[in-house]
Formats: structure tokens, sequence, C-alpha cells
């Protein structure tokens, strides 16, 4: 649903609640509003109906001449739906709720809100701004500026929006979003894919009730060349109330949040100090293309360091090759370190142009991805003001550099240099700490394009629930699975033994975690073995399907983990991992949203920290990669395709130098999670 213009550049405004004390809301409110009373009509509404700021006031909004197009309540929590009832009888059809705490009055509001046709920004919001309309309705100060803001925390979007200013970075929109019971998220950042101001987005969400919908709107943004940081707590812990496979207890909710960022082209970051910090560095030049960085510094300490903070952050610093170490040593005196991180030794203190030629010629080598450069320069005309313009112009030189495809960032000591300020204007992002500034450019390198989701034709669901059911499940998706038969009493056990090849292990199939229970037996070679496990394991159990299976006893298996999941807020997911019944110990996995295609079931694997086990570890095979991924290919396809499928999961699958074999598997069909499941006695 579109945002109406009323909350983007309203013709009218009237603030219930207006008050000249600056500790309330209403005095925000009112001065806020009153700076755009030259581009539309502003009421104060106030119970005394005294002048306000040399305004007059009225008492109620009957009182006004006209209906407002935005009213603005900022009044105790019991006023509320009275004046929302007085604004709609007066035509009023946008609103925007500060107060908080309505209880059991927000479903009455949301019904004569929807019964009206109106829609509310709010309530629990902190208000909104828009620099292009000269519009603010938020306590606090804005600076104008590129970055919008989407929070439903007011005072953390506030906090982004100061940290941002401090540190040059100015606000397009601002919208503080609550309790969204009428204009949500999604609303907004639809709102934003067309709005010239803004380049950069930041968004903090505690739930993603419209998932799919918040998901495309990142995607759009995308497109438009306005890349999402995202900042989230707990989003969509509730789904995993239901969860019983190995995959809900591997998966967080923020590992859900981070494959939904992935997929959509958005990035998550942890704190608002990385989003102000990779914010400026995306609002300045384009993601590098890839981790290659060239470290160029006036002091061989700070090199050094930067390397260690780059290789923190998932950056690589190459050896140069010795063409590009020749053209460096030709700008460099003797002795200056040339093969990465770059020693000036000097030579920038003698000329000043030292510092840009050596980026360019490293930008122009091919060999790096992006560049940074740090320790005194931005300091120089600070401290010897015969040099500022110098050192302005190298600044001027290093900009055009840096809006090249070798993006180009600056480490520098001093903060509030005007070399640094000219840094700004030259779009050339400039820090005050290494970790700042490698911390920036690492995350935009994470910053993908992100993908549009497979759309796979839905089947009806099928409710069935144990182990044989699993295994016919993955029989059909072309999964391998050993050789198996039922048994049901002692007197199957021998007959049915005899049609598998020996070793043999028997299984207790209605479990969902069988070694847990002592309901699995391994390394059965012969009848009398598996007569007397079966007479144990079903006088310890109980009756139920039992099933004898063909022991995969093949060398150098690396035991998986494959299993899809349905997330109540962003749909099937699918997460591979290092399996086994150590699963939960290595924690070692990966999520994507489901369906994927094989190319990024290969990217998942090689996210794993085990995937050197993969490759072949110490002397063993390596084991086949491309069945593996041809696995997770097909589990996320057949979640995302039966709408009645919640869990399909794999643990262990075993991948071998000749494929894969899965030994284990759960399934959980919708009509099943709600009921009892059966338990060892």
């Amino acid at each position: 649903m579109s945002v109406p213009n009323a909350f983007l550049d309203p013709a009218s405004i009237a603030v219930v609640g207006a008050t000249d004390d600056r500790a309330k809301w209403g005095y925000w409110l009112a001065t806020g509003a009153l700076r755009g009373a030259h581009r539309r009509t502003v009421w104060l509404v106030n119970r005394q109906a005294r002048p306000l700021f040399g305004h007059p006031s009225h008492p109620s909004l009957d009182a006004l001449p006209e209906a407002p197009e935005l009213v603005v309540l900022c009044v105790p929590a019991q006023q509320v739906k009275p004046v929302v009832a007085q604004a709609l009888a007066r035509g009023t059809r946008a609103l925007l709720a500060i107060t908080a705490g309505l209880g059991a009055d927000e479903a009455e509001l949301d019904l004569m809100l929807r019964a009206a046709g109106a829609r509310l920004l709010g309530p629990n919001s902190l208000g909104l701004y828009d620099a292009g309309a000269d519009l603010q309705l938020a306590w606090g100060t804005f600076t104008p500026g590129p970055l919008a803001i989407v929070s439903q925390s007011g005072q953390l979007g506030l906090e982004i929006a100061t940290l941002a200013a401090r540190s040059g970075l100015g606000v397009s929109r601002f919208y503080s979003v609550g309790n969204q019971l009428g204009v949500t998220a999604a609303d907004l950042l639809e709102a934003l894919v067309e709005d010239e101001r803004t380049t950069t987005v930041a968004l903090y969400l505690e739930g993603f009730t419209e998932g799919p919908r918040v998901m495309a709107a990142l995607r759009a943004l995308r497109r438009a060349g306005k890349p999402t940081l995202v900042l989230s707590t707990g989003a969509s812990d509730g789904s995993r109330r239901l969860a019983r496979s190995h995959t809900g207890s591997l998966t967080s909710a923020v590992d859900v949040v981070e494959a939904a960022c992935r997929t959509a082209g958005a990035l998550r970051v942890a704190t608002v100090r990385d989003l102000v910090g990779t914010a400026r560095y995306l609002s300045s030049v384009a993601p590098p293309r890839g981790r290659r960085l060239a470290i160029v510094s006036d002091s061989g300490g700070q090199g050094g360091l930067a390397a260690d903070v780059a290789a923190s952050f998932g950056l690589s610093t190459p050896v140069f090759s010795p063409e590009l170490r020749r053209k460096l040593g030709d700008l460099l005196p003797v002795g200056a370190a040339l093969a990465n991180p770059v020693d000036l030794a000097g030579a920038g203190e003698a000329d000043l142009t030292v510092y840009a030629a050596v980026s360019e010629v490293i930008a122009a080598s091919g060999e790096a991805d992006a560049i940074v450069l740090s320790g005194y320069f931005g300091c120089y005309g600070e401290d010897a003001p015969v040099l500022v313009e110098a050192e302005h112009a190298v600044v001027d030189r290093l900009g055009h550099l840096a809006g090249g495809d070798v993006p180009l960032v600056v480490h520098s000591m001093s903060d509030r240099s005007a070399a640094v300020e000219r840094m700004a204007r030259r779009r050339l992002p400039a820090y005050a700490a290494i970790e700042s500034a490698l911390g920036a450019l690492a995350h935009a390198a994470s910053l993908g394009p992100g993908r549009e989701p497979a759309v796979a034709n839905q089947a009806a669901s099928r409710p069935a629930t144990g182990y044989w059911a699993a295994r016919e499940t993955l029989a059909a998706l072309g999964i391998p699975v050993p050789g198996a038969v039922r048994v049901g009493d002692a007197a199957e056990v021998a007959g049915q033994f005899a049609r598998l090849r020996a070793p043999v292990v028997l299984k207790a199939g209605w479990l969902e975690h069988k070694s847990e229970h002592g309901g699995i037996r391994a390394g059965l070679a012969d009848a009398d073995a598996v007569s007397l496990a079966f007479e144990e394991m079903s006088a310890r159990l109980g009756p139920g399907e039992y099933v004898l299976e063909e022991q995969d006893t093949r060398a150098g298996v690396v035991e998986m983990l494959v299993g899809a999941r349905r997330d109540r807020d962003f749909g099937p997911t699918i997460t591979v991992g290092f399996g086994g019944v150590e699963a939960e110990l290595w924690r070692d996995a990966r999520v994507e949203l489901a369906p994927v295609d094989r190319a990024t079931a290969l990217a998942m694997l090689d996210a794993l920290r085990c995937r050197p086990l993969l490759a072949g570890w110490r002397g063993k095979p390596a084991v086949d990669v491309g069945a593996l991924a041809d696995v997770v290919v097909a589990v996320s396809e057949a979640l995302a395709r039966d709408p009645g499928l919640t869990d399909l999961e794999i643990n262990p699958i075993r991948v071998a130098a000749g494929g894969v074999l899965a030994v284990d598997a759960l399934i959980v069909h919708e009509a099943t999670t709600e009921k009892e499941q059966p338990c060892p006695r």
C-alpha cells in the first residue's frame, strides 16, 4: 500500500497538544511544524487556546477553519481515541501518533481507522522528518543529507541520525514507525525508491511481519542504486517454537535475517556505529569489486596494524607483483616497503603528491580492489599552514581516484582539519580510526547484488511422520538412501535381515532424535546380533515402526546436515552445515532463503568452517561436493513447493568421494506440528 502524500508533503498540519514547554513533546512538534509554515498551513491545538510562538492556537480540531490533511497527536493515552474520532469526523485521513501505552485501545483505534479509510503512523512513534519538504515532526534536530532512516525504535533511529550528523552525513527522510498500526516499514521503504535525495537507507526492525514485502522493497532499492543497511534484534524468533529439528537449534533469528538481507541485496550490520560508518562510505563511493586491499601508509607501524585489522575483517593484502613493485620503487626512496603494505618512508613529507602518485599506480595495476591510505595525511596543513594549498590539491586528486573502479578510503590522524573536510566534499571517505575505515570498507565489500528467489510450483501436502516416510520423500527427490526394511516384531527380524547387506543399523523409526533415546544400534553383523538388539530396544521403547538399514561403511566420509525449515516471517529457508551427533556443538552452518540454485548451494558450502574437510583434509580424498550441493537444491525446492511441509532435515548425510547417502532424516508437516509426538517410555 502506497504512503499518502500527507506523510510526505502535507498541505496542512494540525499539532494537537502544542505547548511552549521545551521539555514536552508538544514543543518540538509545534516548533518543527512551524519551520515549514512558508510551505503549508500549520494550526496549533491547545486546550487553553493561548498564543504560542507568536501564532494563535485553537482549543480543538473542531475549532479549525478546515480539516487538516495531517493531524499530529501528542496527548495522553486516554485522549487519543476521542481526538482521532474528532479528526476523522472532520475529514482528516492521515494521522501521526506519538502517544504510547494505548493497550486495548489500540485494537479499537485500528478498527476506527480502517472503517474511515484512514492511515496512522505510530502509535509510539518518535515522529518524521523530510528534508526536501521542510517537514519536521519529531523530537530533536536533523541535518539534511542523503541517508534515509526507517526505524521501529524512535530513539535508536534518532541515535543513527545524531551519529550520522556528527560524522558529516545528513538525513533525507526519517520515519519512526512505532507500532505500525497503519503505515508500515514496508510502505515507507517502497516510497524511498523514487526519492531523489536518498542514496542510502538505514532500517531497524524488531520483527518482520511483512517479511516478503520488506524484501521486495529492499530489492527495489538495491536496483535503484540505494543500498540498505539493516539493524535488527530477535526478529522471527517465534517461528522456532515449533522447531524440533537440529536445523532449528543450529540457526538463529539473526541467521535468517542475514539470509534475507543477502537475498535482497541489503546488508545486516551489528551496531549503530557500523551502520553510520558504512553509510558514509556508500554515500560517497561504490562498493569494491572484491576483497583485495592495498595499504599505503607513511608509517610502518600504522601500515602493519592496518594489515592486521584488515585480516580480522576478512580483507586480504596480497603481495604485489614484481612489475608493480618496480613502478612503486621509481616513486619512493631506497628502503621503502613495496610489497603491500607500502611504506612511503618519508617520501610524503618531501613531496605531498607522492600520496596520490602511489595510489594511482596501484589503482591502475589491477592488483587491488580497494586502497586504504593510513597515517598523517590530512594533518599537514593543520600543523603547517604553508602546506594547506598543496595538501588540498592532493585531496582533489585523490577524490577523482576514489570515484573510479578502485575506491580509496583515508584513515587520517586528524578528524576535523580543513583537508579532512575537503575530503568529504570530494566524496572521499575519511575516518579517524583505522578500524572504522576498514570496517566500512569490509561491510561495503560484503554488499552483494541480491538474487531473485526462484518460484517453486506448489504441491499438495501429504502429511506423514516417521523415518520411513522421510526416506520415501528423499528417494522421490532423487537423494540416495541405504537399502532398508521395516520390522514390527521379533518374528520378522531374522527373515528381513537376510534381505540386506551386513552390517546393518536398527532404528526406532518414530523417534526424532534417536541417539539421545537409545533408539539406534549400529554394526549389527549377523541375525543373532540383530535379534538381540531388537529384543532389548523394543522392550525399552515399546512397540512401533522399527527400521533395519544397511550401514554405510565407505571410507573417507564427512557427515553433514541439510535442513529446510519454514520461517514464520520469511517463509522457506535452507541450511547446510557440519552434521552428525555433534552438530549443535560445532554450530557450523549457513542458511539462505529457499529455494536456492546450485551456484548458491556451492557458495553456502564454501562459507562453512568445515569446508577444508570436504576438499580432503590431511591426505584424505576430496568428497563429492557437487552431489552435496544437488541435495541442498533438491531439499530447498521440496520445502518451497509444498506449503504444508514445515521441516525436512537430513542429519547426517554422509558424503564421500563416490557420492552422498542420507542415513537419517526427519519430516514434519503442518498437520503434525501441533500434535503431541510419540516419545520413549
